[in-house]
């Protein structure tokens, strides 16, 4: 399947004249596609209305699973030709998702261009009403942009969406991936500080209560979705700038009453869609065998520690015989360093557990997830094991840990699938597993962070497997093991994504950014 871009950054088509998306926003929502007067509040909402975060077919299909989930092995796959060489046609397609509106995703930063050259056309009040969407839109369109920089590096971003912007076809520069992080750290302790003292009008607060299709309005979670996202970024360059990344995470971490972070699960940035969606995922697993129990984590996390999440997360699977259906008698995990013949048939007889029905196959309902308190704690377990004691990094640890079981459990239970759904453990289930599990906060501190690296690739799974991804090459854990592909240039996954053929055409910079753009290039992050 093609779809056709107008010189991916260089000539962001014009928001005014988008053609319509396929998930449209409904009568609550005032839909950018559907008025000729262009206002920041509307941009605003479609930038959020992005289907590279909603769990949907096509993102899953040709990128989350097959590149990304692949890649950090958060899901199965079978050992086919070419496993682990990128599909040009699709992470093109994710490129310009972000740049362009005429694609899969909401084209965040072309839509962010069009909130700037909106609000500078404001008065002074008009200005002060408008900052909430503006600040807001800032906090949408920069975990995005530090998405595109895991993915890349170096990309087109301070030249980028001039043509949205002033008018002007602009070939962009590219920015140096440092240099985008930093300001991506920098914009979202800006958009804090906002949230922390903005006093909305009731119409203004009216306003943004229906246009925001994530947080209804609430800028107490604003807030702490920008600084989440922050102590994110920021705990991901901390092996290449620890003294940066150490000052700001403690500084947030020693004063949450000015730097709240999402918390609970209450708090989670999940977003669901606008418009009924009766779809589901069935067919974006089986047509790659994703569907299948994933070795590692099967076999070496979930298992060894009798971890309840298993039964929201994997069906037993099984066998039709006859008229009759014959179960697996356990959790079989498909081994990666099969054959694909040998593989291929274990498909065929059901010898695999698969993922579960009602939580991921069926289920219309899954949200996308942009970040959740589980996150938050194994992010905090860490910088208070490396920078702080050992007591605060194990209290926040089991705090990610046991609200990870609580999310895999509130997506099985808000299913719409006729698959049966399964009460969530007690507190005294979840405080056992803690303590007497192979996954205990115990050892070593080297010991202890390879368990919070390994249990945050757990909570990230194949619903955040970018996320999953550049943690597995920040941290190397946890530890997989990659069966070679025999194929030239391709044996092993690669370390950064190639930069698409049109940018490399119709971007002149390009020339600067050639000599490092291979699949061996290391993001700079990646030191460890």
């Amino acid at each position: 399947m093609k779809k056709t871009f107008i010189k991916i950054s260089a000539m962001l088509a014009i928001v005014a004249t988008l053609s319509s998306c396929k998930d449209q926003l409904g009568d609550l929502y005032l839909n950018p596609e559907q008025t000729t007067t262009p206002s920041v509040e509307k941009f605003f909402t479609q930038i959020l209305n992005n289907d590279r975060i909603y769990p949907k077919y096509w993102d899953m299909r040709t990128f989350a699973l097959t590149h990304a989930g692949v890649f950090s092995q958060v899901i199965s796959y079978t050992n086919d030709k070419f496993i682990y060489r990128e599909q040009a046609q699709y992470t093109e397609q994710r490129w310009g998702d972000f740049y362009t509106t005429n694609g899969n995703g909401s084209g965040p930063l072309a839509h962010y261009r069009e909130i700037e050259k909106q609000y500078a056309k404001l008065s002074a009040a008009e200005k002060q009403n408008a900052d909430v969407f503006v600040n807001a839109a800032k906090v949408a369109m920069l975990e995005q942009t530090a998405q595109m920089v895991d993915l890349w590096g170096d990309i087109p971003f301070s030249e980028a969406g001039m043509l949205n912007l002033n008018g002007s076809i602009t070939s962009p520069k590219f920015d140096d991936a440092k240099e985008v992080y930093y300001s991506v750290i920098a914009g979202l302790k800006d958009a804090s500080n906002y949230f922390a003292t903005a006093n909305l009008s009731s119409v203004t607060a009216g306003s943004f209560k229906k246009q925001d299709i994530l947080f209804q309005g609430d800028i107490t979670k604003w807030r702490r979705l920008a600084n989440s996202l922050r102590l994110r970024a920021l705990m991901r360059i901390s092996f290449v700038d620890e003294a940066k990344a150490k000052a700001e995470v403690l500084e947030m971490l020693n004063n949450p009453t000015q730097y709240p972070l999402l918390e609970e699960t209450t708090q989670n940035a999940l977003l669901n869609p606008v418009t009924t969606y009766i779809d589901n995922l069935r067919n974006a697993f089986y047509e790659s065998n994703n569907h299948l129990g994933a070795s590692f984590l099967l076999d070496k996390v979930l298992k060894p520690a009798n971890d309840p999440r298993i039964a929201v997360i994997y069906d037993k699977g099984g066998r039709q015989d006859g008229s009759k259906w014959v179960a697996n008698a356990d959790y079989y995990a498909m081994p990666l360093d099969l054959n694909s013949t040998d593989q291929a048939t274990n498909i065929t007889n059901g010898k695999y557990a698969v993922l579960d029905s009602a939580t991921f196959v069926y289920n219309s309902k899954l949200p996308g997830v942009i970040f959740t308190s589980a996150e938050t704690h194994l992010l905090k377990a860490e910088a208070y094991e490396r920078w702080g004691t050992t007591t605060d990094a194990a209290t926040a640890y089991n705090k990610g840990v046991a609200q990870s079981i609580a999310y895999y459990y509130a997506l099985n239970n808000l299913s719409n699938s006729t698959a049966p759904k399964l009460a969530a453990p007690s507190a005294a289930a979840v405080n056992d597993f803690l303590a007497n599990s192979t996954i205990k906060y115990a050892g070593s501190s080297a010991q202890k962070l390879a368990l919070i690296w390994t249990q945050k690739w757990v909570q990230f799974g194949f619903m955040q497997s970018v996320q999953a991804w550049s943690e597995l090459r920040r941290t190397k854990y946890p530890q997989l093991t990659f069966v070679a592909d025999n194929t030239s240039g391709f044996a092993l996954p690669p370390n950064r994504l190639t930069y698409p053929g049109r940018e490399r055409t119709f971007n002149p910079n390009y020339s600067a950014v050639s000599a490092k753009d291979t699949r061996d290039a290391k993001i700079f992050w990646d030191v460890k």
